[in-house]
């Protein structure tokens, strides 16, 4: 048998459920993949809740999640590339990543980098890809200034590391609690609210080459106002102001291939990109997991752990006002940038 959070209909956080389900074998042209980290993402909740329901309609009893990474249990006739004990990262378009066992099309599928943890792997899809293909579709050159919404973000952090890997200054607008979160990346802070424009434009008299906005909620209307050229703007959520001014709109889908996840996993491997991890929950307590995230303001990635035991305990860097779930192990030293406790078996840590 095998683990997989399913709901049977929309709602809130309560329809989540974990249920034992056969296990899933690898037909043609398939791989069968054993989870050990699978990433949650803000659009889960849109999906599960019936929100989007009209880009994404659920079949139901449905799955839930993209983002995984595990080991290669089973390959299906006509698959050459992989094999069982290959440890891999990848998506799935199945919704169905946050379970035991996921079925992969081998073309969603890369090869872990042995530097790289289980759980940030099990968390890059998505922020990975989607801010690759931000970055690059508004062709940042070197000594531009550019300007990313939602710097402090998943995607928007990314984004911003991007930008200045390609010799930019950026702007990253975020709240003033993640001043200096932003500024250890090499971004320069901006808060947002009342009087941003403003604040941008004294920042950068000569004005900004190109934004980015990970958040929506009226920033491509800014940087239309900014003088921004509308082929300089890529939003990855304001569709409709996209339209309306006729920005770039690349996200995920331009950029979801086999490369551009193992360029985004070598950079994270070797240090040249960070990918702050939030908290770590098992797989039991996935209701808790996206409580958190739809709480807001979460610096960093919340990641599901197959292989975690959910041992509530107080979380010392709050006070003990809040708990997480961990086992009893040392927290492997590759999972750094902790905002909460929990910590992982020597199992979950790459070779």
């Amino acid at each position: 048998m095998s683990r997989r959070v399913q709901f049977d209909r929309y709602g809130p956080v309560d329809v989540l459920r974990v249920v034992d389900v056969p296990r899933p074998s690898a037909g043609d042209g398939q791989v069968l993949v054993r989870v050990v980290a699978t990433g949650i993402n803000p659009g889960e909740i849109a999906i599960r809740n019936g929100a989007m329901e009209q880009m994404f309609p659920a079949t139901f009893p449905s799955g839930q999640g993209s983002d995984f990474a595990g080991q290669v249990v089973e390959t299906g006739p006509g698959v050459t590339g992989f094999a069982p004990g290959d440890e891999v990262l990848g998506w799935s378009d199945q919704r169905s990543a946050q379970a035991d066992h996921v079925v992969s099309d081998p073309r969603h599928l890369t090869a872990k980098p042995r530097g790289l943890d289980w759980i940030r792997a099990g968390a890059l899809w998505a922020i990975g890809v989607t801010s690759f293909s931000a970055v690059r579709a508004v062709a940042v050159k070197p000594g531009e200034v550019i300007a990313v919404s939602a710097a402090a973000g998943g995607v928007g952090g990314l984004a911003a590391q991007l930008a200045r890997r390609a010799g930019a200054r950026v702007l990253g607008i975020a709240s003033e609690a993640s001043a200096d979160r932003l500024r250890a990346i090499g971004v320069e802070p901006v808060a947002y609210g009342d009087g941003l424009a403003d604040r941008l434009r004294s920042l950068a008299p000569d004005g900004i080459d190109a934004f980015v906005d990970t958040h929506g909620d009226g920033y491509v209307d800014l940087a239309i106002a900014l003088g921004i050229a509308p082929d300089r703007i890529d939003t990855i959520i304001d569709f409709a102001a996209a339209q309306r001014h006729g920005t770039k709109t690349d996200a995920s889908p331009q950029a979801s291939t086999p490369d551009v996840l193992a360029t985004m996993a070598e950079h994270v491997a070797w240090g040249r990109l960070t990918v702050p991890i939030a908290a770590i929950y098992p797989l039991e307590q996935v209701r808790d997991a996206y409580t958190e995230l739809a709480g807001g303001h979460v610096y960093g990635k919340i990641v599901l752990s197959t292989e975690m035991t959910p041992t509530p305990r107080p979380c010392a860097a709050d006070g003990g006002r809040s708990f997480t779930y961990a086992s009893e192990a040392a927290i492997s030293a590759l999972v750094c940038g902790l905002n909460y406790c929990p910590t992982l078996p020597m199992e979950l840590r790459s070779a």
